[in-house]
């Protein structure tokens, strides 16, 4: 299950909306972001000793050079929410850390909650939370999909959970 809590990060309840601003500078673009997982993918897959096939790593290539050109609605994006940097406030019911900021489009921010196997890992949990943050928050589902896909393999390198993130790359894949 995704907490409520999760949900209203991007949801229209008031506390929420504060996450659904128009951003621009200083803030770097999800556009630069994406080119620069981009360029060095490929070196840090061989350096890891190709730790999984080279069509889940040709998939997060074509991702990360096809998405951007066409994001909807620049907004700003913490990259990195998952249940770990979500706390427990007084001043708020709860506080996002860690955000990792970029401006970008909202497809984007599900990615972290989709991948997170803390909410559970295996391929119905994974869809599941997928297809309920598209549809609860109106993303496109398939541009979420493919974001989620891209940034788990760029994110899977040098991290404790390398099987788990291109597990859940091969669901979404």
């Amino acid at each position: 299950m995704i907490p409520r809590a999760t949900l209203c990060c991007w949801s229209d309840a008031s506390p929420g909306r504060r996450f659904r601003k128009p951003a621009g500078a200083p803030f770097r673009t999800l556009a630069d972001e994406a080119a620069w997982w981009a360029e060095d993918l490929l070196e840090q897959w061989e350096q890891a000793g190709r730790p999984f096939e080279q069509e889940l790593l040709d998939a997060a290539l074509d991702v990360l050079s096809t998405l951007p050109a066409s994001q909807g609605e620049q907004v700003l994006l913490h990259q990195d929410l998952h249940g770990d940097n979500v706390l427990r406030a007084q001043r708020e019911p709860w506080l996002a850390i860690d955000p990792k900021p970029l401006t970008g489009e909202r497809e984007l921010s599900v990615a972290p909650i989709v991948r997170a196997f803390e909410f559970g890992h295996g391929r119905q949990q994974v869809a599941y939370r997928l297809d309920r943050l598209t549809a609860e928050l109106g993303l496109n589902r398939e541009r979420s999909r493919l974001w989620t896909l891209a940034q788990t393999i760029a994110w899977c390198f040098g991290s404790d959970y390398l099987e788990r993130h291109v597990e859940t790359a091969r669901w979404l894949l």
